[in-house]
């Protein structure tokens, strides 16, 4: 029999930080909530890392999830800016630590695959197909709510992947034998 399991997603960022919660049920993800941490421009980055910490500890204390799939910093032009992505990813796998929670870390080319089959797919692509995965239009505007949810939609899928002992030879062979996810 297999248990319910809770999967919070996180899309680490300075300025804002995605999130989004999923619940693993037979098999099929069901959306639980997704949302922003704003941090305010007019503060230390060390205040910003503060209060995503804090944030964080909220989010898990009030959805009990059992793994956290997190957003690997992008490696752009700005070293500096990677670094303040690693030091928001890493208050956030802290919290997820403080409660003996296991981290899962995924690139962004991952999510975006696991997602919509393109892993060089757009922000607003990621949301369109989490929008018709969960059949809803109630989406928060920013783009970093739904980019936290795929990291946990990319852990469900990954672990649901992994789990069994079927191999597929290519996406044909995978969709013959899973029609029911296919949107």
């Amino acid at each position: 029999m297999v248990k319910e399991k809770i999967i919070l997603g996180i899309d680490p960022g300075t300025n804002i930080t995605g999130y989004g919660v999923i619940k693993s049920v037979k098999n099929k993800p069901e959306l639980i909530t997704l949302g922003i941490i704003k941090l305010p421009k007019n503060t230390t980055h060390f205040s910003r890392l503060e209060k995503i910490f804090k944030e964080v500890l909220k989010i898990i204390e009030q959805y009990n999830p059992n793994v956290l799939a997190i957003e690997a910093p992008f490696f752009g032009k700005n070293v500096q800016s990677m670094l303040k992505l690693g030091r928001a990813q890493g208050v956030s796998i802290a919290a997820a630590l403080s409660h003996s929670i296991p981290v899962f870390e995924y690139s962004p080319r991952k999510i975006k695959l696991a997602v919509t089959g393109n892993g060089a797919a757009s922000k607003e692509q990621v949301s369109i197909f989490l929008q018709q995965l969960f059949n809803t239009k109630n989406f928060p505007t920013e783009l970093d709510a739904s980019d936290g949810l795929a990291a946990a939609v990319c852990h469900f899928y990954q672990k649901n992947l992994s789990s069994g002992n079927t191999h597929y030879s290519g996406w044909e062979s995978y969709i013959k034998n899973n029609p029911n996810k296919i949107i």
